[in-house]
């Protein structure tokens, strides 16, 4: 046989079976709905649980920059527990034990949960934002007459968002990739859904693999993001 045709039934071969896996998949009984839908409970629990990290973030920053002894300690405490302990734990956590008898739904479970564990890594690039602003900035606001609280809101803090927001775009991706655990609580996320389809379909490849392209494929679209907004940042800063 020509080899040349011998090729070209393997690729005809491939071509059909790749047609067959990918209607078997995704197309029969709207099996891609399972992955719509995910998609959708993964990005509603990543913008939500950032919210709440950033504003958790946020006052812990503040408390361990405070010289009010109990503050820092607490803010300390808080920061080396929730970093110091795997999230998936702190899901279960949050869901199994502390509303073990409350009747919550688990949307709300997961936003905490991610929310909590997202405001430690944020209260430390707030932390390092605030310590990055030049000391002089704040004797200058205290030379005017204004008060720490005031020097902070008016002075500080902005100077120190601009820098720790590209940091914040950094955390907001690893969020969302962290927010496939969800699972464990029986939600049902994108990476749920793909795996309903696998033991649907009884092929693991095909959804998985449509799994973690779609997790590349966000991904890479806030890293350009975030690229051009740290740009737009630096053109900023040269004029």
């Amino acid at each position: 046989m020509n080899v040349s045709l011998l090729n070209l039934m393997n690729v005809t071969l491939f071509f059909d079976s790749f047609k067959e896996a990918f209607y078997l998949n995704f197309i029969k009984e709207n099996r891609y709905m399972l992955l719509v839908k995910g998609l959708g409970v993964t990005l509603e629990i990543t913008f939500f649980a950032i919210i709440l990290g950033i504003v958790i973030g946020f006052i812990i920053a503040l408390a361990n920059l405070s010289t009010i002894k109990i503050f820092n300690v607490l803010g300390k405490i808080y920061v080396d527990v929730i970093r110091g302990t795997p999230s998936v734990v702190q899901l279960l956590i949050i869901y199994y034990i502390v509303f073990a008898s409350v009747d919550i739904p688990k949307e709300i479970v997961a936003v905490m949960a991610f929310g909590i564990n997202s405001g430690a890594y944020v209260a430390e690039i707030v932390r390092a934002g605030i310590l990055a602003v030049d000391k002089g900035q704040m004797e200058a606001g205290r030379s005017l007459g204004l008060s720490y609280a005031s020097t902070m809101r008016h002075i500080i803090i902005p100077q120190a968002i601009k820098n720790i927001l590209p940091a914040l775009g950094n955390e907001f991706i690893v969020l969302l990739k962290e927010t496939a655990i969800v699972g464990y609580i029986s939600m049902d996320d994108l990476t749920r859904g793909g795996d309903i389809i696998r033991s649907k379909t009884y092929d693991a490849f095909m959804p998985l693999i449509a799994v973690a392209l779609v997790y590349l494929l966000i991904t890479t679209i806030l890293s350009r993001l975030l690229g051009k907004l740290e740009r737009r940042m630096r053109q900023g800063d040269s004029r």
